[in-house]
Protein backbone atom coordinates (compact mmCIF):
# COMPACT_ATOMS: atom_id res chain seq x y z
CA UNK A 1 0.00 0.00 0.00
CA UNK A 2 1.15 3.25 -0.83
CA UNK A 3 0.58 5.73 1.60
CA UNK A 4 0.88 9.65 1.27
CA UNK A 5 1.80 11.14 4.72
CA UNK A 6 0.70 15.31 4.95
CA UNK A 7 1.88 17.16 8.30
CA UNK A 8 2.61 20.71 10.21
CA UNK A 9 6.25 20.62 10.62
CA UNK A 10 5.71 22.82 13.58
CA UNK A 11 4.30 20.70 16.05
CA UNK A 12 6.46 19.45 18.39
CA UNK A 13 8.02 15.43 18.43
CA UNK A 14 7.13 14.97 14.53
CA UNK A 15 10.46 14.65 13.48
CA UNK A 16 10.52 11.94 16.21
CA UNK A 17 6.97 10.55 14.73
CA UNK A 18 8.25 10.23 11.32
CA UNK A 19 11.11 8.25 12.51
CA UNK A 20 8.66 5.77 14.00
CA UNK A 21 7.03 4.90 10.65
CA UNK A 22 10.02 4.85 8.46
CA UNK A 23 10.81 1.98 10.86
CA UNK A 24 7.49 0.09 11.17
CA UNK A 25 6.42 0.79 7.11
CA UNK A 26 8.38 -1.86 5.61
CA UNK A 27 7.12 -4.82 7.99
CA UNK A 28 3.47 -3.20 7.49
CA UNK A 29 3.62 -3.29 3.72
CA UNK A 30 3.82 0.37 3.85
CA UNK A 31 5.50 2.34 1.06
CA UNK A 32 5.75 5.95 2.82
CA UNK A 33 5.30 9.65 0.17
CA UNK A 34 6.12 12.24 2.07
CA UNK A 35 4.86 16.16 1.19
CA UNK A 36 7.55 18.25 0.22
CA UNK A 37 8.60 19.43 3.92
CA UNK A 38 8.12 16.55 5.92
CA UNK A 39 10.32 14.83 2.83
CA UNK A 40 12.95 17.35 4.04
CA UNK A 41 12.61 15.96 7.76
CA UNK A 42 12.43 12.43 7.16
CA UNK A 43 15.55 12.28 4.55
CA UNK A 44 13.73 8.83 3.62
CA UNK A 45 10.98 8.09 1.35
CA UNK A 46 9.68 9.13 -2.19
CA UNK A 47 7.89 12.98 -2.46
CA UNK A 48 4.42 13.41 -2.27
CA UNK A 49 3.31 15.55 -5.62
CA UNK A 50 -0.44 13.88 -6.26
CA UNK A 51 -3.42 12.51 -4.90
CA UNK A 52 -2.73 9.73 -8.16
CA UNK A 53 -0.04 8.29 -6.15
CA UNK A 54 -1.39 6.66 -3.10
CA UNK A 55 -3.96 4.71 -1.60
CA UNK A 56 -4.34 5.95 1.70
CA UNK A 57 -3.51 9.29 3.52
CA UNK A 58 -1.89 9.70 7.14
CA UNK A 59 -2.02 13.69 8.63
CA UNK A 60 -0.16 14.33 11.19
CA UNK A 61 -1.18 17.90 13.10
CA UNK A 62 -4.91 18.81 14.22
CA UNK A 63 -8.04 19.07 12.11
CA UNK A 64 -6.74 22.00 9.82
CA UNK A 65 -4.00 19.25 8.74
CA UNK A 66 -6.91 16.88 7.94
CA UNK A 67 -8.57 19.34 6.15
CA UNK A 68 -5.87 20.05 3.84
CA UNK A 69 -4.73 16.62 3.30
CA UNK A 70 -8.95 15.93 1.70
CA UNK A 71 -8.37 19.19 -0.65
CA UNK A 72 -5.05 17.51 -1.65
CA UNK A 73 -6.93 14.43 -2.84
CA UNK A 74 -9.08 16.55 -4.91
CA UNK A 75 -11.88 14.17 -4.66
CA UNK A 76 -10.15 10.58 -4.89
CA UNK A 77 -11.97 8.33 -2.52
CA UNK A 78 -9.01 6.93 -0.85
CA UNK A 79 -9.18 6.58 3.36
CA UNK A 80 -7.67 9.39 5.60
CA UNK A 81 -6.03 8.59 8.98
CA UNK A 82 -5.61 11.55 11.20
CA UNK A 83 -3.00 11.50 13.95
CA UNK A 84 -3.54 14.10 16.44
CA UNK A 85 -0.33 16.57 17.44
CA UNK A 86 -2.75 19.09 18.67
CA UNK A 87 -5.19 20.08 20.85
CA UNK A 88 -8.64 19.07 19.96
CA UNK A 89 -8.49 17.01 16.92
CA UNK A 90 -12.18 16.26 16.63
CA UNK A 91 -11.54 14.61 12.95
CA UNK A 92 -9.04 12.89 13.57
CA UNK A 93 -8.85 8.66 14.57
CA UNK A 94 -5.57 8.70 17.68
CA UNK A 95 -3.35 10.58 19.43
CA UNK A 96 0.11 11.55 18.96
CA UNK A 97 0.81 8.87 22.08
CA UNK A 98 -1.24 6.45 20.19
CA UNK A 99 -0.28 7.07 16.56
CA UNK A 100 1.64 3.27 16.20
CA UNK A 101 -0.79 1.15 18.07
CA UNK A 102 -3.38 3.47 15.05
CA UNK A 103 -1.38 2.82 11.79
CA UNK A 104 -0.67 -0.93 12.82
CA UNK A 105 -4.43 -0.92 13.36
CA UNK A 106 -4.87 0.37 10.25
CA UNK A 107 -2.59 -1.33 7.87
CA UNK A 108 -4.28 -4.79 9.70
CA UNK A 109 -7.53 -3.27 8.32
CA UNK A 110 -9.07 -3.00 11.40
CA UNK A 111 -10.70 0.71 10.85
CA UNK A 112 -13.95 1.75 9.59
CA UNK A 113 -13.58 4.51 6.39
CA UNK A 114 -15.96 6.66 6.54
CA UNK A 115 -17.80 8.91 3.78
CA UNK A 116 -18.22 12.30 4.48
CA UNK A 117 -19.69 14.60 2.12
CA UNK A 118 -17.80 17.40 0.95
CA UNK A 119 -18.72 20.81 -1.14
CA UNK A 120 -17.93 21.48 -4.45
CA UNK A 121 -17.44 25.78 -4.73
CA UNK A 122 -16.51 28.25 -7.27
CA UNK A 123 -16.65 31.86 -7.88
CA UNK A 124 -18.46 33.70 -10.94
CA UNK A 125 -17.53 37.08 -11.73
CA UNK A 126 -20.09 39.40 -12.90
CA UNK A 127 -20.80 38.34 -16.59
CA UNK A 128 -21.16 34.87 -14.91
CA UNK A 129 -17.70 33.40 -15.48
CA UNK A 130 -15.70 30.53 -13.43
CA UNK A 131 -12.38 32.02 -12.08
CA UNK A 132 -11.71 30.19 -9.62
CA UNK A 133 -13.16 26.79 -7.82
CA UNK A 134 -12.48 24.43 -4.36
CA UNK A 135 -13.40 21.78 -2.73
CA UNK A 136 -13.53 21.49 0.64
CA UNK A 137 -14.85 19.67 4.00
CA UNK A 138 -16.07 21.70 6.70
CA UNK A 139 -17.36 24.78 5.05
CA UNK A 140 -17.39 27.58 2.64
CA UNK A 141 -18.18 30.93 4.32
CA UNK A 142 -18.51 34.35 2.73
CA UNK A 143 -17.45 37.62 5.05
CA UNK A 144 -16.05 41.11 5.37
CA UNK A 145 -12.42 41.78 5.98
CA UNK A 146 -11.47 44.24 8.96
CA UNK A 147 -13.87 47.06 8.58
CA UNK A 148 -17.48 47.51 10.96
CA UNK A 149 -20.20 47.57 7.72
CA UNK A 150 -22.39 44.63 7.46
CA UNK A 151 -23.12 42.76 4.25
CA UNK A 152 -25.96 43.02 2.28
CA UNK A 153 -26.19 39.77 -0.07
CA UNK A 154 -29.23 37.39 -1.64
CA UNK A 155 -29.36 33.68 -1.31
CA UNK A 156 -31.11 31.51 -4.28
CA UNK A 157 -31.49 27.70 -3.54
CA UNK A 158 -31.89 26.23 -7.26
CA UNK A 159 -31.88 29.68 -8.60
CA UNK A 160 -35.13 31.03 -5.99
CA UNK A 161 -33.97 33.61 -3.96
CA UNK A 162 -34.86 32.55 -0.65
CA UNK A 163 -34.59 36.03 1.68
CA UNK A 164 -31.63 38.54 1.41
CA UNK A 165 -29.44 38.66 4.59
CA UNK A 166 -27.74 41.56 6.19
CA UNK A 167 -25.37 39.60 8.25
CA UNK A 168 -21.04 39.59 8.60
CA UNK A 169 -21.38 36.52 6.46
CA UNK A 170 -22.85 33.62 5.57
CA UNK A 171 -21.25 30.21 6.67
CA UNK A 172 -22.10 27.17 4.07
CA UNK A 173 -21.33 23.92 5.85
CA UNK A 174 -20.98 20.26 5.40
CA UNK A 175 -22.53 18.39 8.23
CA UNK A 176 -18.51 17.36 9.47
CA UNK A 177 -18.47 21.23 9.13
CA UNK A 178 -21.38 22.24 11.48
CA UNK A 179 -19.14 21.44 14.48
CA UNK A 180 -16.69 24.29 12.89
CA UNK A 181 -17.53 28.21 12.49
CA UNK A 182 -21.23 26.74 11.73
CA UNK A 183 -21.66 25.77 15.35
CA UNK A 184 -19.78 29.10 16.58
CA UNK A 185 -22.12 31.37 14.28
CA UNK A 186 -25.45 29.81 16.30
CA UNK A 187 -26.02 26.72 13.69
CA UNK A 188 -27.06 23.44 14.31
CA UNK A 189 -25.01 20.32 15.02
CA UNK A 190 -25.73 17.68 12.17
CA UNK A 191 -24.78 13.85 12.36
CA UNK A 192 -22.45 13.17 9.31
CA UNK A 193 -24.00 10.37 7.86
CA UNK A 194 -27.31 12.43 7.51
CA UNK A 195 -25.96 14.62 4.36
CA UNK A 196 -27.11 18.10 4.11
CA UNK A 197 -25.93 21.51 3.04
CA UNK A 198 -26.27 24.17 6.38
CA UNK A 199 -26.61 28.09 5.54
CA UNK A 200 -26.01 30.14 8.86
CA UNK A 201 -25.82 33.55 9.34
CA UNK A 202 -23.11 35.31 11.05
CA UNK A 203 -24.16 38.11 13.56
CA UNK A 204 -27.65 38.81 11.05
CA UNK A 205 -29.25 42.24 11.69
CA UNK A 206 -32.11 40.73 10.50
CA UNK A 207 -33.55 38.76 13.68
CA UNK A 208 -36.05 36.38 11.57
CA UNK A 209 -32.83 34.56 9.68
CA UNK A 210 -31.84 31.87 11.33
CA UNK A 211 -29.35 28.80 10.08
CA UNK A 212 -31.54 26.46 7.62
CA UNK A 213 -30.83 22.77 6.57
CA UNK A 214 -31.09 22.23 3.02
CA UNK A 215 -31.12 18.84 1.32
CA UNK A 216 -27.56 17.71 -0.54
CA UNK A 217 -28.39 17.79 -3.86
CA UNK A 218 -30.10 21.74 -4.32
CA UNK A 219 -27.18 24.39 -5.67
CA UNK A 220 -26.74 27.38 -3.48
CA UNK A 221 -25.76 30.80 -5.13
CA UNK A 222 -24.80 34.04 -2.91
CA UNK A 223 -24.45 37.05 -4.70
CA UNK A 224 -23.31 40.20 -2.98
CA UNK A 225 -25.68 42.81 -3.57
CA UNK A 226 -24.34 45.81 -1.19
CA UNK A 227 -21.60 46.58 1.35
CA UNK A 228 -18.29 47.10 1.15
CA UNK A 229 -16.11 47.27 -2.03
CA UNK A 230 -14.29 44.01 -1.02
CA UNK A 231 -15.12 40.87 0.70
CA UNK A 232 -13.47 37.59 1.19
CA UNK A 233 -14.23 34.07 0.01
CA UNK A 234 -12.58 31.52 2.90
CA UNK A 235 -13.03 27.35 2.29
CA UNK A 236 -12.05 25.42 4.98
CA UNK A 237 -10.59 28.36 7.10
CA UNK A 238 -7.36 27.81 5.29
CA UNK A 239 -7.82 29.10 1.36
CA UNK A 240 -10.12 31.54 -0.35
CA UNK A 241 -10.10 34.60 -2.82
CA UNK A 242 -11.61 38.13 -2.72
CA UNK A 243 -15.49 38.49 -3.78
CA UNK A 244 -16.47 41.81 -4.74
CA UNK A 245 -20.64 42.85 -5.39
CA UNK A 246 -22.43 41.81 -8.52
CA UNK A 247 -20.13 38.25 -8.05
CA UNK A 248 -22.00 34.97 -6.99
CA UNK A 249 -20.65 32.41 -5.34
CA UNK A 250 -22.04 29.12 -6.47
CA UNK A 251 -22.03 25.66 -3.80
CA UNK A 252 -23.04 22.75 -4.45
CA UNK A 253 -22.39 18.61 -3.37
CA UNK A 254 -19.37 17.55 -4.50
CA UNK A 255 -19.63 14.38 -6.36
CA UNK A 256 -17.61 12.00 -4.35
CA UNK A 257 -17.10 11.92 -0.36
CA UNK A 258 -14.40 12.44 1.72
CA UNK A 259 -13.35 9.08 3.59
CA UNK A 260 -12.23 9.69 6.96
CA UNK A 261 -10.91 6.56 9.24
CA UNK A 262 -12.10 5.67 12.63
CA UNK A 263 -11.72 3.05 14.53
CA UNK A 264 -14.42 0.78 15.76
CA UNK A 265 -15.89 1.61 19.50
CA UNK A 266 -15.45 5.18 18.48
CA UNK A 267 -18.62 7.32 17.82
CA UNK A 268 -19.20 10.59 16.52
CA UNK A 269 -21.48 11.29 19.76
CA UNK A 270 -18.71 9.88 21.76
CA UNK A 271 -16.34 12.46 20.14
CA UNK A 272 -19.05 15.46 20.95
CA UNK A 273 -19.18 14.28 24.80
CA UNK A 274 -15.08 13.97 24.93
CA UNK A 275 -13.92 17.04 22.73
CA UNK A 276 -16.79 19.36 22.72
CA UNK A 277 -17.99 18.70 25.94
CA UNK A 278 -21.93 17.91 25.01
CA UNK A 279 -24.37 16.49 27.31
CA UNK A 280 -23.84 18.51 29.89
CA UNK A 281 -21.20 18.17 33.23
CA UNK A 282 -21.40 14.44 33.86
CA UNK A 283 -18.28 13.71 31.98
CA UNK A 284 -16.42 16.38 33.84
CA UNK A 285 -17.88 15.81 37.36
CA UNK A 286 -16.63 11.37 36.50
CA UNK A 287 -19.92 10.03 36.17
CA UNK A 288 -20.83 8.16 33.58
CA UNK A 289 -23.33 8.00 30.42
Amino acid sequence: MRVGVIGHKGYVGLPAILGTLLDIAPGLGLTLLFEQDLWEIAEEGEKLETPEQVDALFTLGGDGTLLRGARFLNGRTVPILGINLGRLGFLTACSGEEFEQGVRRFAAGDFVSEPRMALESCALNRDGIERCSWLSLNDVVLHKGGFARVVKFTVFVDDEAIGSYSADGLVVSTPTGSTGYSLSAGGPIVVPTVESIVLTPVSPHTLAMRPLVLPPQVEVKVRADDGPEELLVTIDGQVGTTFTGGETLVVRKARNAVQIVRFPGTTFFTRLRRKLGWGGLSERDGETI
